[in-house]
């Protein structure tokens, strides 16, 4: 169960947008997305619309093509249904990934079902699988520390159950690429 004083996914996002600058993110499918654009909208932001366990994988494809840093936002949902790529990331070592798992316990965007991290710990996963930088946060987030460690960088924040109510992402599927491919040519 999850301490009571955790906060909110939004207000994670929120607090993790505010420290980042000109990083590459790509973001979890779903409400994630949502209030990313909603708090903070960047041409250097991926809002993935579909291809729910993908976003560490979509992003371990940009950290390897590139030198910028690239933060993957995603959820305990996804990771769980996507656990092989936290082997491919660790084995293909790339300095410049960060992964954030916000793990509220649940499937948040597709009906708020239980999933496995009641009873397993990502963040041990993580570590056992040879991460050698590691974070876990509930209440205080100290992101500046996580963009200066090199990683592949494994960050583990607890949030409560829930999405913010917010509007959907008013831009079409191919604008988001267009605009972040754009982003990643012009500074790379």
């Amino acid at each position: 169960m999850l301490n009571g004083d955790i906060m909110e996914r939004i207000e994670a996002i929120k607090k993790i947008a505010e420290s980042l600058n000109d990083e590459l993110v790509i973001c979890n499918i779903g409400f994630p997305s949502r209030e990313l654009y909603y708090v903070k909208d960047s041409p250097t932001h991926f809002y993935m619309l579909g291809s729910m366990g993908m976003a560490s994988s979509i992003g371990l494809g940009l950290a390897l093509s590139q030198k910028r840093k690239v933060v993957v936002f995603d959820g305990d949902g996804s990771v769980l249904m996507n656990m092989g790529t936290l082997v491919t990331i660790f084995s293909q070592n790339p300095e410049n990934y960060i992964l954030v798992v916000f793990d509220n316990q649940c499937y948040g965007s597709t009906g708020s079902q239980c999933t496995y991290t009641t009873e397993v710990d990502l963040h041990q996963i993580a570590k056992s699988v040879g991460f050698k930088n590691t974070f876990v946060f509930e209440e205080e987030i100290k992101f500046k520390e996580v963009l200066e460690s090199k990683g592949p960088v494994f960050v583990h924040m607890k949030v409560k159950p829930g999405n913010a109510d917010v509007p959907v992402i008013d831009m079409e599927p191919e604008e988001i690429k267009e605009r972040f491919m754009e982003e990643v040519k012009r500074n790379p």
